[in-house]
């Protein structure tokens, strides 16, 4: 039977920032961002109304932005390569972020089968953005559970791979787990762990697990 990989994207395939951190340092909005991302790491916020209010940040994004953002970002070594093993080995990758999903869609030039982020309006935003298609922790198990269905792959085949509280209802939804840099208490619940910067050597806990 294959397996589904399925990996987040914030803080696990991009190392220690947010594609939304990475965006809004293209339109110098630092300090914006980095309060944004305090009140939602404190749930003074939720997922929707960060996206809102990200949204209104980034009135004047560009797509050259975007792709300046995506190009410069810090991701780990070895994503391609990877994701081109398991293919090889007749397996599945996807992603699944809470980030915005013209960013996370551009990792299906890398080699994912499916990427599914937050539904924001395309670049430059000439619309609102609808907080119904912004994701949360639990929207993410439901989003893999698609996935699985589209692959024909059972959830007991699945390994997920992240690193934040976000992830949390994902690792308790799957029987494989990998913290990649990740908070404690997500370490915790995790089948294996990793902290470094290469996603091969992530890829190695599982596939040596068997």
């Amino acid at each position: 039977m294959a397996r589904l990989h399925l990996f987040d994207l914030d803080g696990t395939l991009l190392h220690g920032t947010a594609a939304p951190v990475e965006i809004s340092r293209q339109l110098g909005l630092e300090a914006e961002i980095a309060e944004l991302e305090r009140d939602f790491v404190a749930e003074r916020i939720d997922s929707p109304q960060y996206a809102v209010r990200v949204h209104a940040l980034w009135a004047d994004l560009t797509d050259a932005q975007v792709t300046a953002a995506f190009e410069g970002a810090p991701w780990l070594m070895g994503i391609r390569e990877t994701w081109a093993d398991i293919r090889e080995g007749g397996d599945y990758c996807a992603v699944i972020s809470l980030s915005p999903s013209f960013f996370v869609e551009r990792l299906l030039g890398w080699g994912a089968h499916a990427a599914h982020g937050s539904r924001f309006p395309s670049v430059p935003f000439t619309e609102p953005v609808n907080p119904t298609g912004i994701l949360n922790a639990a929207g993410k198990v439901k989003i893999a559970q698609w996935i699985c269905e589209e692959f024909g792959v059972r959830r007991s085949d699945c390994v997920a791979y992240g690193d934040s509280l976000s992830d949390l209802d994902l690792f308790g939804a799957v029987p494989v787990s990998v913290a990649v840099n990740a908070d404690q208490r997500l370490v915790g619940l995790a089948t294996h762990s990793y902290v470094g910067r290469d996603l091969r050597k992530v890829y190695e806990l599982v596939r040596c697990a068997g």
